[in-house]
């Protein structure tokens, strides 16, 4: 199989999704960050490499991703909205402070 810098393979063996950076006649440089966040570069034999079809992460990397942002999005609206109500109801009360004291004038002049 003909590899090219930018395809995500893997080993036939399974484990981490890796980048191709560089093609030779037998080997594919490769690289990968390990779970703990620690980049690797290797030159693996082709034959035990794969190819990963991108649709495969696109739908679950995209539903998983479209999640996240919906529930954030949501949460800020909420967050919009309350901060908006407390406003409103601040409003409010000054208004109704200024309604009470224009009364107290009134009656003072009475």
């Amino acid at each position: 199989m003909a590899f090219a810098p930018g395809d995500i393979v893997t080993l036939k063996s399974g484990g981490h999704s890796m980048t191709v950076v560089a093609v030779s006649d037998e080997d594919v440089d490769c690289l990968w960050v390990a779970d703990d966040g620690e980049l690797f570069r290797q030159s693996i034999p082709a034959i035990a490499l794969t190819v990963v079809e991108l649709t495969e992460f696109d739908e679950a990397d995209e539903s998983s991703e479209d999640e996240e942002t919906e529930a954030e999005e949501e949460g800020e609206d909420e967050a919009e909205a309350d901060e908006e109500d407390e406003d409103d109801d601040k409003d409010d009360a000054e208004e109704e402070d200024d309604d009470e004291n224009t009364q107290k004038r009134r009656a003072k002049r009475r």
